[in-house]
């Protein structure tokens, strides 16, 4: 956005506002389809996709330094989807369901994997083997690790080692 599109966001008084002045920029092609009334959730949603969009374009005409940079960047999401997934798992919540509060930038291709593993040990397995993550986990934590009390100190352990 430039700052004139900025500011006229700003004096936005409604929702629908706010679609008619990101019509006229990168976002429009985003909220173009969505129909009145239009929620604060689905803004959200078409501006994180738009942001994951160009993340992906960025990656892929990416140098190899820069590459690993921008992967490196997601890490966090990453981290965060898969204390989801774990979390999740241990109450046994729905999939689908785990995977639709899932960060878009945090996703790789294994993630939905996770969420089928029946126990503890075989989900830290799916992560050493099938995630971008496996260094952090395997040089940090065991499978004794990933239960109910451990979820918080898997994750601040899992971000020490990722930064």
């Amino acid at each position: 956005l430039t700052v004139p599109d900025y500011n006229n966001l700003t004096q936005c008084e409604a929702l629908d506002d706010i679609k008619l002045n990101l019509t006229a920029t990168d976002y429009g092609t985003y909220l173009a389809n969505e129909a009145s009334p239009l929620y604060t959730s689905t803004i959200v949603d078409k501006c994180t996709q738009k942001l994951v969009d160009d993340w992906n374009n960025m990656r892929c005409q990416a140098d190899e330094t820069l590459a690993k940079f921008l992967d490196f960047c997601t890490y966090g999401h990453m981290i965060d989807n898969v204390v989801l997934i774990v979390t999740g798992t241990l109450h046994e919540r729905d999939v689908q369901e785990l995977l639709d509060k899932c960060h878009p930038l945090g996703m790789f291709d294994s993630i939905a994997t996770l969420a089928v593993a029946q126990n503890m040990r075989e989900l830290f397995r799916l992560v050493l083997v099938d995630t971008p993550l496996a260094p952090y986990f395997s040089d940090n934590l065991t499978h004794e690790d990933l239960d109910e009390m451990n979820i918080e100190i898997m994750r601040n352990t899992l971000y020490k080692a990722y930064l």
